[in-house]
Order: C-alpha cells, then structure tokens, then sequence
C-alpha cells in the first residue's frame, strides 16, 4: 500500500503518501489508492478531520510521477489523467469534513496543486515549494491554477507560475498559500492540536459552513474545467516531451 492510515482520535484520520524513493510522487497507484480513500471518508461519519502528508521528512509530495506518466503519448489520455485527477480533488475538496494538508517536506508542481484543495494547509519552517510546472513547459492541469489565483491573487500566482519559481515558507505564509508554519520540534504533534480544535462539531455542521463557503464564485466549476485543455496540449508538445526526457536522463 502507498497509502499508510492511522485514526490518531476518535474523529482525526492521518494518512501519508508512502513513496519515499520517489519523492511521495503521484502515480497511478496514489491516485486509485486516494480514490478508494476519498470514498472511504465520505462515508465514515465518524471522520471530522482528514490529515494528508508525505512519509519521512524530506518530501510533502514532489509532484507528478514523471516516470510513470511519460508513458502518456497522446494528448487523449493526457485529458482522461487530467480530468481523473480533477473529479479526484473536487471530491476532497468538498468531502463533509475538514481537510488538511500538512507540508511536512518539500512541495512541487502537482503536490501544489494537490494541497490547494485541502481545506488548510500547515507547513513544517523548512519546506519548499516549487511551482515548477514550466520548467517541463506545462501549465497546471489539475485545478492548480484556479485554486492558487482564489489563494495569493491573480498577480502572485502568475509571477510564482511564470518563472517556475522555489520559494520559501515565510512567502508562502505572508501571501495567504499556508495559514500557519510548525514547531520544528513536534510537527506532527502540533498538527494534531490544531486538528482537534475543528472536531467540536459534527460533519452536518462542517458540510454546511462548507457549502457556504463555495457560493462566491458561480463560474468555479467553468474555470477548472478549462484547464485540462491546455495542460493536454502541452503534455504532447515536443518542448515538454524533449524536457523531460533530458530530466529522466540526467537522473539515469
């Protein structure tokens, strides 16, 4: 299992991404895994906080399996990945109990985009985060852009997109990405007390102030939607294909 699930209360859920040789990067098996998760929470009454992280302390989730999703060819199984891993994160985004990513590494590209549909998000004073998507001349494709204008502006999220920008935690923090950085000392300690501040009340009254929050913006749906267009046409342009190929080479 790429997943590791523990009930650390009553009412709390912590589940890491277990791929530490990779990076805690997404591929096929995360995705199905997270699904069968998904569906699993969205069921359990019981669960009012859902914890995500990445095993060890090195890496949150460093991004797409470059790897695994090269074998991608065609920009008509770039669109089925893009709109699987979009179907995937709205339904975390609205599942009836709270979310949290907790960055307790290093997080890039697609791991970004996985945390932005995380209710909150707290990070370990060491993490990076890399939006690194255009160094591999791709734009997001997994509702990223969206939710990261909806988080630090129109503005800040063009600059970090446009020079693939590496940034700290401090930044991140002072443009709203994160809402609160650890102890370095007891993270994952830490982070349980502040998720249990948000068990007072039950998934009914979580699932409404939920709801209520999404209202804002009635053309949301629309503006995910239209990212998995040109996150296809990219994945099939020859300047992704011809970059990451000389990534997977300098690796070898």
């Amino acid at each position: 299992m790429v997943l590791l699930k523990e009930h650390v209360s009553d009412h709390i859920l912590w589940v890491k991404i277990n791929r530490p040789k990779a990076l805690n990067a997404v591929d096929f098996d995360v995705m199905e895994q997270l699904e069968d998760l998904v569906e699993e929470v969205e069921n359990d009454e019981s669960i009012r906080v859902l914890i995500l992280s990445g095993a060890g302390d090195k890496f949150f989730i460093s991004g797409g399996d470059l790897k695994k999703f090269h074998t991608i060819k065609s920009k008509e199984k770039a669109v089925d990945k893009a709109k699987r891993m979009q179907r995937l994160l709205s339904r975390i985004e609205q599942l009836p109990c709270w979310t949290i990513a907790q960055i307790n590494g290093d997080a890039y590209g697609g791991g970004i985009e996985l945390m932005l549909a995380f209710d909150f998000r707290v990070s370990v004073p060491n993490a990076k985060f890399g939006f690194t998507q255009g160094r591999f001349y791709l734009v997001p494709g997994w509702g990223g852009l969206t939710r990261l204008v909806e988080k630090v502006g129109r503005a800040k999220a063009l600059e970090w997109l446009g020079k693939s920008e590496v940034t700290s935690v401090n930044d991140v923090l002072v443009h709203g990405l994160i809402e609160h950085i650890l102890e370095v000392k007891s993270p994952e300690a830490e982070t349980l007390a502040w998720a249990k501040k948000l068990t007072k009340n039950d998934r009914k009254f979580i699932q409404i102030l939920k709801t209520g929050a999404m209202r804002f913006s009635p053309h949301r749906e629309e503006a995910l939607d239209a990212e998995v267009e040109p996150f296809s046409q990219l994945w099939v342009d020859e300047q992704h294909i011809n970059r990451v190929d000389s990534f997977m080479n300098k690796k070898k």
